[in-house]
């Protein structure tokens, strides 16, 4: 109850923390009513419910959604988001093959809303998204509720030890938590939750894969847009990365005057914001959305679209993934990897630990911590060619090795779906 009133409260702090996003991106003004369960006839009934809360866990659920569509073809499918981002993403990967919608704030009333238009035979969230009201009407109405691909950082279990008598509570009302490795799965035990309740099922995100129409675009795209230079890619970039990276990229250039960067800030809300950056340090540049060609004297090309990252990773000779020079806990590698391409990332990868982990045991991640770092590594992967096909190639193998997690979770759900 305690609970429910907080989250009451603070709902005129999240109008206007909607608007003033919506400043600089509009789409934040829209659909507000499915944020309070109104979504009648815009949700399938009696099927499946996946909630994945932005444009990570989105894709991570990709090829179970894909397989569910496969085995289930008579079930429906409804995914939610909670950002415009991944919205964007679900309506471009599936269409109308399946419903979408936004997950309603954990409000009695609003969740009680949206499951009485949905009326689930099974909810399954991804990885860390726990919404107390959601979970204990689903107990309720003895609809299973599976956390798959779950995760829990060292952060956010010391978080949620400080309310252990309420998530332990929480924790009764799940069917079962699919955890990506041992130690996330010790982590919800401690937490309340009980053996019988965990399965260690991996991580989905290494079942990515990239068809062949979309490598040969990266391939006809690396042709015209760079085929006799050399390319690096900065990616999910966050307030403060930017200029480290020009600055590298400066010196870069007075030993490889011909080297192109693609820089993709992570939210398009600061596009402009880094676009004034790239201005003032003077780099020649074009925009993504132009659909302009590189010149011969274009040095930067600003990615200002969504959804097209793993078609542009494609085109470049190495990888820098941002939100690790900042304290942001960073982002996937695996999409880079799929292109067997080297991996750098800062110290800051508490998101991706163990993918990290494992990247950097094999080789296929090279971790950096400031500029002069940045540049010597850079430099190494641009100067031997096959030092920087040695290092993709590794990250690739660690990227095939750990597939599989999406058929484990996949046989896991069918006795709930009969």
């Amino acid at each position: 109850m305690i609970y429910s009133v907080i989250v009451y409260l603070i709902q005129p702090l999240i109008w206007v923390r909607l608007l003033w996003k919506s400043r600089k991106a509009p789409i934040y003004r829209q659909r507000w009513n499915e944020r309070y369960g109104f979504c009648y006839g815009k949700v399938g009934r009696g099927g499946i419910v996946l909630h994945s809360v932005s444009v990570g866990e989105t894709m991570a659920a990709v090829p179970l959604i894909f397989m569910l569509r496969r085995y289930y073809p008579f079930l429906s499918i409804t995914v939610t988001t909670m950002t415009p981002s991944g919205s964007e993403r679900v309506q471009k990967i599936f269409g109308k093959d399946i419903y979408h919608v936004y997950l309603p704030y954990d409000l009695p009333g609003s969740m009680k809303r949206f499951l009485d238009q949905t009326n689930p035979k099974l909810v399954i969230i991804m990885e860390t998204e726990l919404w107390p009201n959601l979970i204990k009407i689903l107990h309720s109405r003895k609809v299973p509720l599976i956390i798959a691909n779950a995760r829990l950082s060292i952060r956010s279990f010391n978080r949620y030890k400080k309310f252990r008598n309420f998530i332990s509570d929480i924790m009764r009302c799940i069917t079962f938590v699919a955890a990506q490795s041992k130690e996330d799965g010790l982590r919800f035990l401690q937490l309340g939750l009980q053996k019988n309740q965990l399965v260690i099922s991996g991580n989905l995100k290494f079942d990515i894969s990239v068809n062949s129409s979309l490598m040969i675009k990266s391939l006809i795209l690396r042709k015209k847009w760079a085929s006799h230079r050399l390319v690096w890619i900065a990616t999910n970039t966050h307030d403060g990365e930017e200029i480290i990276l020009l600055q590298a990229y400066r010196k870069l250039l007075t030993k490889f005057p011909n080297l192109l960067l693609i820089l993709a800030p992570r939210h398009p809300e600061r596009f402009s914001k880094v676009l004034k950056i790239i201005i003032k340090a003077k780099f020649n540049y074009i925009l993504r959305s132009s659909g302009k060609t590189p010149s011969s004297t274009t040095q930067v090309v600003m990615v200002d679209t969504m959804g097209e990252l793993i078609l542009l990773y494609g085109t470049a000779d190495l990888a820098f993934i941002g939100g690790t020079l900042v304290k942001h806990g960073g982002h996937n590698p695996l999409e880079a990897a799929l292109h067997a391409i080297p991996i750098l990332m800062g110290p800051h990868t508490l998101n991706f630990h163990d993918i990290c982990r494992k990247l950097n045991k094999s080789g296929g991640l090279i971790t950096i911590t400031n500029v002069i770092s940045l540049i010597s590594s850079v430099s190494a992967l641009l100067t031997d060619k096959n030092y920087r096909l040695h290092r993709g190639y590794h990250a690739a193998k660690v990227l095939h090795q750990n597939k599989g997690a999406s058929n484990h979770l996949l046989n896991l759900l069918k006795p709930h779906l009969l």
